[in-house]
């Protein structure tokens, strides 16, 4: 029989100080993973690979684990849909034909309110403000780096505040797994307490209402007013290689902004519904693992019913591109896998009741926050994805919080503002990439740019989890 020790520290450590080092996070996770069950079999290896393969295979016995994992393929296959059959470049084409726009400030105020209404998935959200927007930032000489800049701000800051998207389905569903009573409840309660994300978006929105520029966007800035829109040994991302317009001129002959608005419309329209069906009359009693998948699927179906109606795809068409973008979601959905596995492995080791332990006899508590805050950041910088920290962290932060009685939701808001903040500001995230890509800019030029911005709002949030933990802890 195993009892908890340090040892039970061992499979998270190992596996977070092996995705920092190699960047291969499944491969972590899985390594993790197997160490955890050797420990459980008294350190015997062989033993302890056939638990951990097992221990993968058993996530897919949690309804609720195997709804999310299914949901992210669904999510891939809905998002590259709609990209492939015009709908991104319908809406486009609708919001530059309203000649909305005609000054320098409108222009990133267009980039800055497309990032908060397009929230179903951050990639696509930097895709269409992103190519709304660059045109017009070039027409009236505004830095390309503060495009990227107000695009990467409003992404992921915004879908991580959402439980109706792709980002709300992965927490409630490591909320789920991490024997929390009310995961729809602990999200909503949390964001108001995500204090990095409203920080990002306070501080943009005061970027471009008062045109503060600071350290080394001040200098992109002037050189675009002097007639340069990049640096001169600057190397543009280019966004057509995410876009892919050559596969869409092939299908989508009619471009329109329905394609994409009626479909998202649907997914959001319908979510409290499923939730008020699966809570039998009761939203807050809902399931949000189940909600979103057949919210999701409903808004498939009314795409592909749009699409058959008007005789504008065949069906081996639209069964391609679904199947494309489901793919290209793949790793993502296999990351989920196996952390919900370590997730597993961890409560049988019982290292959020041991961790918990050791922060309630040698940690203050009023620096508990700021401390998972900047764990969680290290993490996502190092790894470059928001969603494997995520993984790592929430069934911790969770364990912890139940363990000495504090505030599930503060803890909740802790991971995901450092989450967020650590993707934001690395270099090798993929929405710090896509960004790059949206406004045809250097990669690293955004990322020096956007940085001195990122931590001013990191420096907010850790004073503000600091006082938090003060006043309600």
């Amino acid at each position: 029989m195993y009892e908890p020790n340090w040892t039970s520290l061992l499979p998270p450590l190992i596996a977070i100080m092996l995705a920092i080092a190699t960047k291969q996070v499944v491969i972590s996770l899985s390594i993790g993973i197997w160490v955890g069950f050797c420990l459980l079999q008294s350190v015997n290896p062989l033993a302890g690979l056939a638990l951990a393969i097992d221990g993968i295979v058993h996530v897919f016995s949690d309804p609720g684990d195997t709804r999310v994992l299914i949901f992210t393929l669904v999510i891939g296959g809905l998002i590259a849909s709609i990209e492939r059959f015009g709908g991104v470049r319908g809406f486009i084409r609708l919001l530059e034909s309203r000649s909305w726009v005609n000054n320098p400030q409108r222009a990133k105020w267009l980039a800055f309110g497309t990032g908060l209404v397009i929230f179903i998935e951050s990639n696509i959200t930097l895709l269409v403000a992103g190519s709304i927007a660059r045109p017009l930032f070039d027409r009236y000489q505004i830095a390309r780096e503060k495009l990227a800049y107000i695009i990467d701000s409003t992404s992921a800051p915004v879908c991580v505040l959402i439980p109706l998207n792709a980002w709300g389905a992965v927490i409630l569903s490591l909320l789920s797994s991490s024997n929390i009573e009310d995961p729809i409840g602990v999200f909503v309660s949390a964001i108001p307490l995500n204090f990095y994300p409203l920080a990002v978006l306070g501080t943009s929105a005061l970027v471009i209402s008062r045109g503060i520029h600071i350290g080394p966007m001040k200098a992109a800035q002037l050189r675009t007013e002097q007639g340069a829109v990049l640096w001169p040994d600057a190397a543009p991302m280019v966004e057509s290689a995410i876009v892919k317009p050559n596969n869409q001129s092939l299908i989508a002959p009619q471009e329109r902004a329905s394609t994409m608005i009626v479909p998202i419309a649907a997914m959001v329209l319908s979510m409290p519904i499923f939730l008020y069906i699966t809570g039998e009359g009761d939203i807050s009693a809902g399931s949000g693992s189940t909600s979103v998948l057949w919210a999701v699927l409903s808004a498939l179906s009314v795409l592909w019913v749009e699409l058959f109606v008007n005789r504008r795809a065949r069906l081996e068409e639209m069964m391609s591109s679904f199947l494309e973008g489901a793919g290209a979601f793949l790793p993502v959905s296999m990351i989920l896998l196996f952390a919900l596995a370590l997730g597993d492995v961890a409560n049988l080791l019982e290292t959020g009741s041991y961790v918990a332990q050791m922060a309630g006899e040698s940690v203050p508590r009023i620096i508990i926050l700021p401390l998972v805050f900047v764990t969680s950041s290290f993490i996502a910088f190092s790894i470059g994805s928001s969603w494997g920290t995520f993984a790592i962290m929430i069934p911790l932060s969770m364990e912890i919080a139940l363990s000495l009685g504090l505030s599930p939701p503060l803890f909740l808001a802790a991971v995901l503002s450092g989450s967020v903040f650590g993707d934001h500001a690395s270099p090798i995230s993929d929405t710090t990439v896509v960004s790059s890509m949206a406004a045809a800019t250097d990669h690293i030029d955004h990322v020096r740019t956007q940085l001195p911005y990122a931590l001013f709002s990191a420096g907010v949030s850790t004073v503000a989890f600091l006082l938090a933990g003060v006043i309600l802890l």
